[in-house]
């Protein structure tokens, strides 16, 4: 933990408030969306069906405009559109707490969701370009997500006990006072002349073969971390007989990320070529799903149950420590300046999509015909990431991959 701190010192003053304000952006988002669904049926009598639509539509108001969230950084500037997007979550957030008709809810569903499509590329774009040491800025980031990944659900169990409208409250307060901050201290840079259209810089970015072979050969990262929702939550449900097993798994996660992060990065960060340390972590991750996938052969007690589901969460974590970080410094890497935050945007809208049809795919198999068979899940999510350890391997060995400049 002395190691994080230190190396948090060492970073600018625009990069720091960044890393804070994603602890900041995480606390709020999950001390408020876990108990989202509970609140619009048992409170305000909604059906499951139009609470679908709900969560659906902030969802898809999210991954489907991340695009578009990128290449508003690039042309208007990373600082504007981080402190409009934490402004619209503040708005967004506000109406959940004040608004009971679907209209009303629906247009919280979209301003949040828009506000997540704007914020999040234009942030990694922002540190991008702020510090030459992106790998380990990114290893932070990391650390002060899962800090506010684990400390949100923590408070938002708290606050749902008194009323769910108080932990909207709560939540919308804290994105006003990252609003206030950011428009106060964070300082603004210059932007990059654009020479060409909306539709030209995105069609170039398609037509960038490597950093699509890239963006396809990592997506299965965010896939795989979904499944601590999903496969992972459920093996926990499933193990112990109890819900509140699932908030064992973050607690897990976090400590290991905070002992782990920074030193992994740095460790892995002294060798200018990312390739084997990008398909290391994706195969870690897939060994991790492949442990939990053969945890019915060894038959273990039901008071050992909840270990392997464990394990398999350590392995996670290590997995995306090792990766991420290597993952956000080379997307800039593809491009100039004048482009990061459009090939943010295109990086995260390809991942999200991968991620919701194989979480999908994933969560049909993990009650094939009926019945639990969330082995076959887990061995389906081991594929994914001995397949994306493979790809990545393939890039690196062609040379597909751009080289990182090493700072010491």
């Amino acid at each position: 933990m002395s190691g994080t701190l230190t190396s948090f010192r060492t970073f600018p003053l625009a990069v720091r408030l960044l890393l804070i304000n994603q602890f900041g952006v995480n606390l709020g988002f999950y001390l408020l969306i876990p108990y989202l669904a509970t609140y619009l049926t048992d409170d305000i009598g909604l059906s499951l069906a139009v609470v679908g639509v709900i969560l659906g539509v902030r969802n898809l108001a999210q991954q489907g405009l991340f695009l578009l969230g990128g290449t508003a950084a690039d042309r208007l500037g990373a600082r504007g559109v981080i402190i409009a997007g934490c402004g619209l979550r503040t708005v967004g957030f506000g109406l959940f707490a004040l608004g009971e008709s679907v209209p009303v809810l629906l247009a919280a569903a979209v301003l949040s969701g828009l506000a997540g499509a704007l914020f999040n590329p234009a942030v990694r774009a922002y540190i991008a370009v702020a510090t030459d040491r992106r790998a380990e800025a990114f290893a932070l980031f990391n650390v002060f997500a899962q800090a506010g990944a684990l400390a949100g659900p923590a408070l938002g169990a708290v606050l749902v006990f008194v009323d769910f409208r108080v932990s909207a409250l709560v939540a919308a307060g804290i994105f006003a006072l990252l609003t206030l901050a950011q428009a106060a201290v964070l300082p603004g840079r210059a932007v990059p002349p654009q020479q060409r259209s909306v539709p030209a810089q995105w069609s170039a970015c398609l037509r960038d073969r490597r950093f699509l072979a890239f963006t396809l050969a990592l997506s299965g990262m965010f896939a795989l971390q979904n499944q601590l929702y999903l496969v992972l939550a459920v093996a926990a449900q499933r193990a112990t007989g109890w819900a509140s097993a699932v908030a064992a798994l973050f607690a897990v996660s976090t400590a290991v990320t905070f002992a782990g992060q920074v030193p992994i990065t740095r460790r892995l960060g002294a060798r200018p070529e990312r390739g084997p340390a990008l398909a290391l972590g994706m195969a870690v991750m897939g060994a991790g799903f492949a442990l939990l996938g053969a945890a019915p052969l060894l038959g273990p007690a039901p008071p050992l149950a909840l270990i392997p589901v464990l394990v398999t969460t350590v392995f996670l974590a290590v997995g995306i420590m090792i990766a991420q970080p290597f993952v956000y410094e080379l997307i800039p890497a593809f491009t100039t300046e004048s482009d990061t935050g459009t090939y943010f945007g295109m990086f995260y809208l390809v991942s999200g999509v991968v991620a919701a049809v194989s979480t999908a795919a994933v969560g049909a198999l993990g009650e094939l015909g009926g019945r639990p068979t969330g082995w076959i899940a887990a061995l389906v999510c081991a594929g994914i990431g001995f397949g994306c350890a493979a790809a990545v391997l393939l890039l690196h060995r062609f040379g597909a991959l751009p080289r990182a400049e090493v700072t010491t």
